[in-house]
């Protein structure tokens, strides 16, 4: 509480002075205080609402009193590590397994993404004997050192690429080599997974695993085509490789077609690994690996225990399956379904509206609008972009950009997010584009001709 009745230039000026720089903040030229939550809402030290577009971290909504109850009521009875027998841990492990395919049925638990990529890493080189990653261009899979080496969207601005690093194109049929005009998209892009395995093997190469974030996005709010996973895995499978689904960004009923997003490419499709963070705890740092047994006895075999000081600890447990009930009552499955569907449909209309909205792309409440300079061309409107988001927070809207070009609007909002402010985002959007149409000059060559 003494922190939210500080005075915003004060509490910038401390963090500039204790915190590093490249802890950087949103909209860093005027940040905004947030200093309570409810909901799909923030609130700023004046009282200000701002309509929450972007925190999957509040995955069923800020501070939602269940979760909060779940974790304050544990907390009042134990919270300790994982090393004593206790309910909480299987009850919950017991739950996420009905949610996987049958498959994926021994279970992890960590305190963060990073923490649970690190170990997928770790589980795939123990299974398979083998070191090298492939991964997607552009892809972010944690901050750890492990992670860092296997996301191109770090390293290219790091140490560059490791040896037993292989990138393949990212799956984006809108701005990659095989478009929406393609015949065959997804086998195309597996193809290109296969020549870079290839090129790998004949180098004495031996590939562990394959990473891929379900849905892209710090790519760019990408949406693989369906069937290229399944024939990723094939490829994958063949060199002695596993499949590593990272869903820490869409997992949860985000798609609202299904709980998970590795879901959308088919029933026939089932990852070695499928790891979890952000939206699990609804705010509270937990994370968690699933797998199959056959990988899960490799790494048992080597002796090595695995211990996590606070990854299943009771608190954690009583949180994740409280995210877990109020996904079921509240519907938000359903819900990120219809008001996703609602969103990217308004959105469309605002394409065919506004030249500088070249692609509208996304699954329930997982939304990409691509912002273009020219139709041909496909110029990411990078500066048109930051305009925009910076226009929209004085509306008392929080939407940021991602992609390689920094041009893409992203939608991941909490899971509470009504048609109300779907209509009221994209009304916001439309006037402020219809403005930018008549004022910024980078704009003019996307005008409609008469």
């Amino acid at each position: 509480m003494a922190a939210a009745r500080r005075a915003k230039a004060d509490t910038l000026a401390l963090r500039r002075r204790l915190l590093s720089s490249s802890c950087r903040l949103f909209f860093p030229e005027d940040p905004v205080k947030i200093v309570q939550g409810h909901g799909q809402y923030m609130y700023d030290e004046q009282g200000a609402e701002y309509l929450d577009c972007i925190n999957n971290v509040a995955h069923v909504g800020h501070c939602h009193p269940l979760v909060v109850q779940a974790a304050h009521e544990q907390n009042q009875v134990l919270n300790t590590n994982s090393r004593y027998l206790h309910d909480n841990i299987v009850d919950y492990a017991q739950r996420l397994s009905e949610t996987l395919p049958e498959q994926l049925c021994v279970f992890y638990f960590l305190n963060s993404g990073s923490e649970a990529n690190d170990l997928a890493l770790r589980l795939a080189r123990q299974y398979t004997g083998h070191q090298d990653v492939v991964v997607l261009d552009h892809a972010y899979h944690g901050h750890l050192s492990s992670l860092i080496d296997i996301s191109p969207y770090k390293f290219h601005n790091l140490d560059g690429q490791k040896e037993w690093v292989h990138v393949a194109p990212l799956p984006d049929t809108y701005r990659g080599p095989y478009r929406e005009d393609h015949p065959n998209p997804a086998v195309a892009y597996a193809n290109e997974v296969k020549r870079v395995v290839s090129s790998a093997q004949e180098k004495g190469r031996k590939i562990a695993a394959f990473f891929a974030e379900s849905l892209p996005s710090v790519g760019g709010q990408v949406v693989p085509p369906a069937g290229y996973f399944s024939q990723v895995a094939e490829h994958i499978h063949r060199a002695g490789g596993v499949f590593v689904a990272d869903e820490i960004q869409v997992g949860f009923g985000r798609v609202g077609k299904h709980f998970w997003a590795f879901q959308l490419q088919g029933e026939d499709f089932v990852p070695d690994i499928v790891t979890m963070g952000k939206s699990i705890g609804n705010g509270h740092p937990l994370a968690c690996v699933a797998t199959t047994q056959p990988v899960a006895r490799a790494f048992e075999a080597t002796g090595v225990e695995y211990f996590n000081t606070f990854g299943g600890s009771p608190v954690s447990c009583a949180v994740g399956l409280a995210v877990l009930d109020v996904l079921e009552k509240e519907q938000l499955q359903a819900h990120a379904a219809h008001v996703g569907s609602f969103l990217i449909e308004l959105l469309r209309q605002q394409k065919a509206k506004h030249p500088i909205i070249g692609d509208i792309r996304g699954v329930g409440l997982f939304v990409g609008v691509d912002l273009i300079k020219d139709e041909a061309t496909r110029t990411p409107a990078m500066e048109e972009a930051d305009y925009l988001v910076s226009r929209l927070k004085e509306n008392y809207i929080l939407l940021s950009t991602d992609g390689p070009g920094r041009n893409v609007l992203k939608f991941k909002p909490p899971m509470c997010f009504s048609l109300d402010n779907a209509q009221h985002v994209v009304a916001k959007l439309d006037a402020i584009l219809t403005d930018m149409e008549e004022k910024v000059r980078s704009c003019e060559t996307l005008r409609l001709q008469p």
